[in-house]
């Protein structure tokens, strides 16, 4: 039942997250004003905020002004759901499930913001490093955790420094530290490797087929979290090839 449990917990902090990516960087409350439709305004009954099912059930459309919502509301919803599920069917009950939760709130939102505001928040990175201290003090990964820390800090800081901040913003900095304090040291070296792999495979097609202006900016934060959250999840798909490459030139050249 704790998978099940989970991803409804998440369904909830789903709705939440949807509240912080909408507001936090325009520089509103996450408190007030209540949920309301973005475009008439009118405030949302309890029955209209219920994850998923309200958007299914208003079929995408303010029920006053019919105005569209938008599909995020129910993908960044979904999307928590799922990695919450996925976290407790992992790791069970544990403070490495909360960690993984944690991870991947901060992951969601840090994709959606980064992608529509070119903004690292520190209103979400601070917390999230808070919470991955606590957990990695919880489990005795303190020193793991706070040298993927420096790992991030370090090379993403070297990288930032010598482009002047035109590879990167000095919130990639942050964000790539934060990341070090879930992932540890080995986890962090394989989810940046990751990143830079993904942002290649999917940024040159683009790049290929279009002409790219001068002020175009391609987002970094979005190609960290994923590598993150494959190291968290799917650690195969970084560390196998490695290790087959290792057990290749073992049995080749080692003697085996």
């Amino acid at each position: 039942m704790l998978p099940a449990i989970a991803a409804l917990c998440g369904l909830l902090f789903g709705s939440f997250l949807n509240v912080v990516i909408g507001r936090l960087p325009a520089g509103g409350s996450i408190a007030s004003p209540p949920s309301h439709c973005p475009a008439c305004g009118r405030r949302l009954r309890a029955w209209e905020n219920i994850p998923v099912i309200s958007w299914l059930a208003l079929r995408g459309r303010c029920a006053t002004c019919k105005s569209p919502i938008s599909a995020r509301y129910i993908l960044v919803e979904l999307a928590t759901g799922a990695l919450f599920a996925l976290a407790a069917a992992e790791f069970g009950a544990s403070a490495v499930t909360v960690g993984a939760c944690a991870l991947s709130a901060f992951a969601i939102v840090t994709l959606f913001v980064d992608i529509d505001h070119l903004l690292i928040l520190d209103a979400v990175t601070v917390p999230a490093a808070v919470i991955a201290l606590v957990v990695s003090l919880v489990t005795g990964r303190i020193v793991d955790s706070l040298e993927g820390a420096a790992v991030g800090a370090v090379l993403f800081g070297v990288i930032y420094i010598s482009t002047r901040g035109a590879g990167l913003g000095f919130g990639d900095v942050k964000l790539a530290a934060c990341l070090g304090l879930y992932l540890g040291l080995a986890g962090s070296i394989a989810a940046f490797a990751a990143a830079f792999i993904i942002g290649a495979v999917l940024a040159l097609p683009v790049l290929a087929t279009r002409r790219r202006r001068a002020k175009d900016v391609l987002p970094l934060g979005p190609f960290l979290v994923l590598g993150g959250l494959i190291v968290t999840f799917a650690p195969a798909l970084v560390f196998g090839p490695y290790q087959a490459y290792q057990w290749f030139l073992y049995r080749h050249l080692g003697g085996g």
